[in-house]
């Protein structure tokens, strides 16, 4: 039962992206243009996707409407490609705020931040990395391209998806319904738009939901055993974690408490969170099939690339390696001497910095 219940959710959430996309589309080109000039600048767009995912909490929701916003025409994909890498920045403030749980224990909240703030820098590192290289020559959103025509038979093609066929029932049920109450006019662009995200939203908390009752338990039980073996063995399990519970805040934020009481270490956590990132970027590729237009999976797959880069670029030299853990550890050292830090950090990385961008690159 609980297995069709998510086939279930899992078909309504692809409903929610198709609506979105089409409700967008029907907005008309005025209204879009207006409402997406903030993100014509590379570094607007970034601070965008921080911060739509901090306010959504959800990077998985942020990523599924960039999906939506290109496969409708809105956004281009070098416009588009920053907005991802920002969803990947926003993302991490779940488990750096899942740490203050222990901020009242010096030694506890020492390992708890720092276990949450090693993503915070694993993420902004490979940002300051990849972004750059991204805008001089292009190479994620050219790669994704190439990728995407050898699945989909072309740029500008039709992505030939077994999936759309079974979702486009309901998004005509779901389109109907809401002409039939707005009539054709740009009110029911808004309403569709409106009713995508509704479900996106409801269908992502069920789906979460329901997958950690199944996976969550097993998995926390097994982690440490595990881990020690390799640290390619910990990338693999943080992604299958996260493929199955559809989020990598709940991966991320299970190894907060785990790090805190000394169970798992710091170093061991580490492949977790490179994993949890790589096994996020399967629900845009999911969102990416109910689209129509092959531009939606170019997206879908930048964000694979770019995690798949950033462990990439990270990982296997160890002196990279040891960059975030250091960082964070450093981080958390003046957090436990200064505790107001951990709240302007928060408000000036999650919310001001980005908050200024948006606003400086209009």
């Amino acid at each position: 039962m609980r297995l069709l219940l998510l086939l279930a959710l899992l078909y309504a959430f692809l409903v929610g992206v198709e609506s979105l996309g089409n409700g967008i589309a029907g907005l008309g080109g005025d209204v879009t243009d207006d409402l997406f000039r903030g993100v014509a600048h590379p570094l607007g767009g970034l601070c965008v996707g921080v911060l739509a995912t901090v306010l959504m909490q959800s990077s998985s929701v942020t990523t599924s409407t960039i999906v939506a916003l290109v496969g409708a025409g809105v956004v281009g994909l070098d416009d588009a490609v920053p907005m991802v890498m920002g969803a990947n920045i926003g993302t991490t403030i779940t488990n750096t705020l899942a740490s203050l749980g222990a901020i009242r224990r010096p030694e506890e909240f020492r390992r708890a931040f720092a276990g949450a703030t090693m993503h915070d820098f694993f993420n902004l590192l490979a940002v300051a990395v990849l972004l750059p290289l991204e805008i001089a020559t292009g190479l994620l959103a050219r790669t994704a391209m190439g990728l995407s025509r050898a699945v989909g038979g072309g740029a500008g093609g039709e992505f030939d998806s077994p999936v759309k066929a079974a979702v486009g029932a309901g998004t005509d049920l779901v389109q109907r319904a809401v002409t039939a109450a707005a009539g054709e006019t740009a009110l029911a662009g808004v309403v569709l738009i409106v009713a995508g995200l509704a479900l996106l939203f409801s269908t992502l908390v069920a789906i979460t939901k329901n997958m950690r009752v199944v996976v969550a338990g097993p998995a926390e039980r097994s982690l440490n055993a595990v881990l020690g073996r390799s640290g390619a063995l910990g990338i693999l399990v943080g992604a299958v974690m996260t493929v199955a519970v559809q989020s990598s805040s709940i991966t991320t934020s299970l190894l907060v408490p785990m790090v805190s009481s000394g169970v798992l270490q710091l170093a061991n956590a580490y492949p977790l969170t490179l994993g949890a990132n790589i096994g996020t970027t399967c629900t845009a590729l999911l969102a990416a099939l109910a689209m129509p237009q092959i531009a939606g999976l170019q997206i879908a797959l930048v964000h694979l690339l770019f995690n798949v880069a950033g462990t990439l670029l990270f990982y296997p030299i160890p002196a990279l390696r040891r960059l975030p853990l250091a960082l964070a550890r450093r981080l958390a050292d003046q957090a436990v001497k200064r505790r107001g830090l951990v709240l302007a950090y928060v408000v000036v990385v999650f919310v001001g910095v980005p908050l200024v961008g948006v606003l400086a690159f209009r």
